[in-house]
């Protein structure tokens, strides 16, 4: 029984160190095979996120029977999930176990923590210039989208650590939903291009009160102008727009202090423009009010930054919107690029699901999965896809097609497919691939988006609980976050390292975790059979 015990010890002290030095079983890097063996079947496996958009899923299901109708050898099993996050823990659990599913949509700043692993995805660029399976490889039995076919600024951002990881699937930006009729009983007429100084201005107006405490512009005892959904995005938008340095893609991290060492005045600048409008409770942020197209559709918010792909949700007809219908008040509305600083030099931000191959022993199952990944990008699932949100094709050929081309055209024929908002928003993405931008990419980079994010929401709920802005709160507010965020372990303390090096400590815990609790659930069994032997000789 002592042997027994110490055993179940010794194994729950060694599996979690073997489970995070990512070395179990370990898997041979790829290399494209030189022909597909057809004669073999293969059954691989595909995780999608879907919102709980039923027509999302079945426009995934129809790629799969289309693929598995040109491809009958290769079998996809499709596993729907309602957000990316979750999508990045399960594939966390199962890099120790090498169970990870074949094709992943997902975000490459999750791909480069998946990376830590052993090989554990493949890497595209073999695939992707194949003269017989890439991009225009001659032994595809689909149309490709060709060399080229796919938007180069939307690839290069799948592009990092000296290879390419993933493939777009759709993209989208920030957008900024305007309720164009309290701007106007405010006194202002709406610009084509909105400045920070437009957004303050205008908010602070409305928070004007009548002499029974109502606000003036609404008649309600509740008016919150703006709120900022992303305050990642918020805070990563306006250093770009100032020209500030955030992070590089060596892995140097910049948000507190630049590359000189010294403190970041551009984000220093940043809070201290947030602060006087949190002050007045004239902006506010999801975290801390709640979904602003809420706020917007029953009247009580004029400026609701937000992404394209949640265009659908906001507006008074807007056909996914959660709040009663009896609490809707109606009202025009705008759709704008974020607020500027520059309005002649726009910048927003790329964002968007990616779909990642996952490498396995087998490199003909890892073909098979490239196939599939590939088979995503065809006009039909690209248009299909793009429809349902305000998102757009990854692709040229799918941006240019007839079809979409007729979608665009038919704005506000219906409150569903072409409700007018959604295609506003997925409009202004289009006109301004150009002006958007994404940060460096590494092991780590999550974490720092959280810390931007963190410092707009701690210097808001200082303002509007009314502690006075001193360089005492903003150097509390980098200590907290440098501390929160474990940021010097990913930034100059590192050496600025992009391989994708150790793994966080969140992904850690919850791999220590899983393993520990399979350990406890063998030991439990192991000692209630020996407990039961015990029993039944006694007898």
């Amino acid at each position: 029984m002592k042997k027994i015990i110490s055993a179940i010890v010794i194994a729950c002290l060694i599996l979690p160190v073997t489970v995070l030095s990512h070395g179990q079983r370990k898997t041979a890097g790829f290399e494209v095979p030189a022909e597909f063996d057809a004669s073999k079947d293969y059954s691989i496996v595909f995780w999608a996120k879907n919102d709980t958009n039923r027509t999302q899923k079945e426009i995934y299901k129809k790629a799969i029977e289309n693929f598995e109708a040109l491809y009958p050898n290769i079998k996809v099993e499709m596993r729907s999930f309602t957000n990316y996050l979750d999508i990045y823990h399960e594939v966390l659990t199962n890099i120790g176990t090498q169970t990870t599913p074949n094709v992943c949509i997902t975000y490459p700043d999750h791909i480069a923590t998946y990376l830590t692993g052993n090989n554990v995805v493949a890497p595209l660029d073999g695939l992707i210039s194949d003269a017989k399976y890439g991009l225009s490889g001659t032994e595809l039995r689909f149309r490709s989208v060709g060399d080229g076919g796919i938007v180069e600024r939307f690839l290069n951002e799948c592009r990092f650590g000296g290879n390419c990881y993933a493939i777009p699937f759709m993209r989208s930006t920030e957008a900024l939903y305007i309720n164009v009729d309290m701007v106007e009983k405010l006194g202002y007429a709406l610009p084509e291009k909105i400045t920070w100084d437009f957004i303050w201005e205008v908010s602070e107006a409305a928070m004007e009160k009548d002499e029974d405490g109502n606000f003036k512009v609404n008649g309600d005892k509740i008016m919150i102008p703006f709120i900022y959904k992303s305050t990642d995005n918020m805070m990563i938008t306006m250093m770009k727009q100032k020209g500030g340095e955030f992070s590089d893609g060596d892995g140097k991290i910049y948000l507190l202090e630049g590359s000189d060492g010294k403190p970041n005045e551009v984000t220093r600048e940043i809070l201290r423009d947030v602060y006087p409008h949190a002050l007045t409770h004239a902006f506010s942020t999801f975290k801390i009010s709640s979904y602003p197209g809420n706020y917007m559709n029953i009247g009580q918010c004029i400026f609701a930054v937000d992404s394209t792909a949640g265009a659908t949700w906001i507006g008074s007809e807007a056909p996914n919107m959660e709040v009663k219908a009896s609490e809707v008040k109606q009202f025009r509305t705008a759709v704008r690029e974020v607020p500027q600083y520059d309005p002649d030099n726009p910048w927003m931000i790329s964002q968007g699901p990616s779909i990642c191959v996952f490498n396995k022993q087998n490199p003909q199952e890892v073909l098979a999965s490239w196939l599939f990944a590939q088979y995503l990008l065809s006009d039909e699932t690209q248009i299909a896809y793009a429809q349902t949100e305000g998102y757009i094709p990854v692709t040229n050929t799918a941006q240019k097609s007839p079809d979409y081309l007729d979608y665009l055209s038919r704005r506000g024929e219906n409150n569903n497919l072409y409700y007018s908002v959604k295609i506003d928003a997925s409009k202004l993405m289009l006109d301004n691939i150009d002006r958007t931008f994404v940060t460096a990419v590494f092991n780590g980079s999550p974490s720092l988006r959280e810390a931007a994010g963190q410092l707009i929401e701690n210097i808001t709920s200082a303002g509007r609980i009314g502690k006075p802005l001193t360089d005492e709160l903003l150097d509390a507010q980098f200590s907290s976050v440098r501390s929160l965020y474990h940021l010097d372990s990913i930034g100059h303390a590192s050496g600025g390292r992009a391989e994708l090096g150790e793994m966080p400590l969140f992904s850690k815990v919850l791999l220590v975790s899983v393993v520990s609790v399979w350990i406890v659930i063998a030991a439990a069994f192991i000692v209630g059979k020996i407990k039961k032997k015990k029993h039944d000789s006694a007898q």
